[in-house]
């Protein structure tokens, strides 16, 4: 049987959400595998595996394996990430939703979870996908800031959504994509981009079918790189024409970006 959950959670705790080969960083994959192993025993064999401390079954060595819609990364929250898993017992999903969260760590909470189709796949059956960044427009800190970013120079949100526009529709992204990008593929669809104000934060919703690794926090930087140097909207076309990620702005914070929903 498979199951979906969707999952909240706060990463400036996690080093992203995959599991990393030869790392014993915790992530959010790590300590969800380990809550779910912990409830659903596979046969009477199960027993511990010393390098991640998680109930395996004896015949396999492995966890409770889970997929999820896409990887976020150290510091990138969620209030929508979809993960799928298989079990050989069903599951009574209230019942166990509630005993998923008291297992799990405070800062990652289970909101849903629902048998669904075998042929249901978290990553391959998403058609889009919404990430949110923010950050705070002001000169002067405040208290309740957080950890979202600040930036001092006045945002101009009409100029900022001109060149988002630019990036609407099917475009190759390859000036946007980090190094660690794993799949080889840079063309991505996206459905919308829109950029408002909100007192003193900057919200910015992006909205497409895949994402390409530190895809929309380039994307940010390069806004920011845009109204910083007073650059002409059009900029970002230019940037997204020479697919090459040294015409990008840096990198920005992780800490103002969430995925907010997948879309099946």
């Amino acid at each position: 049987m498979r199951y979906a959950l969707k999952v909240q959670y706060i990463g400036k705790n996690y080093a992203g959400s995959q599991l990393q080969a030869g790392s014993l960083l915790p992530t959010i994959q790590g300590e969800l595998e380990r809550a779910l192993s912990t409830l659903i025993k596979c046969d009477s064999r199960c027993e511990v595996d010393s390098k991640n401390e998680s109930p395996v079954n004896a015949d396999n060595k492995r966890p409770i394996k889970t997929i999820f819609s896409g990887r976020t990364d150290k510091g990138v929250n969620s209030v929508g990430q979809v993960v799928h898993f298989d079990s050989n017992k069903p599951i009574v999903a209230s019942k166990f939703m509630y005993s998923l969260n008291e297992i799990l760590p405070a800062d990652i909470s289970v909101t849903d979870l629902k048998e669904v189709d075998s042929r249901f796949h978290a990553q391959k059956s998403a058609k889009k996908r919404h990430y949110v960044y923010e950050f705070i427009n002001r000169k002067c800190k405040n208290a309740f800031d957080g950890d979202l970013m600040r930036i001092k120079y006045e945002i101009d949100i009409d100029r900022m959504q001109k060149a988002l526009d630019y990036i609407k529709g099917e475009h190759d992204f390859s000036s946007f994509k980090s190094s660690g990008t794993l799949n080889p593929s840079t063309v991505c669809f996206i459905y919308s981009a829109n950029c408002r104000k909100v007192d003193d934060k900057v919200i910015i919703d992006i909205i497409g079918n895949r994402f390409l690794y530190n895809m929309v926090r380039t994307i940010v930087g390069t806004l920011l790189e845009i109204e910083g140097h007073n650059l002409c909207p059009e900029h970002m076309k230019d940037v997204l024409d020479a697919k090459d990620r040294r015409m990008a702005g840096q990198n920005v914070s992780p800490y103002g970006l969430t995925l907010v929903e997948v879309i099946y």
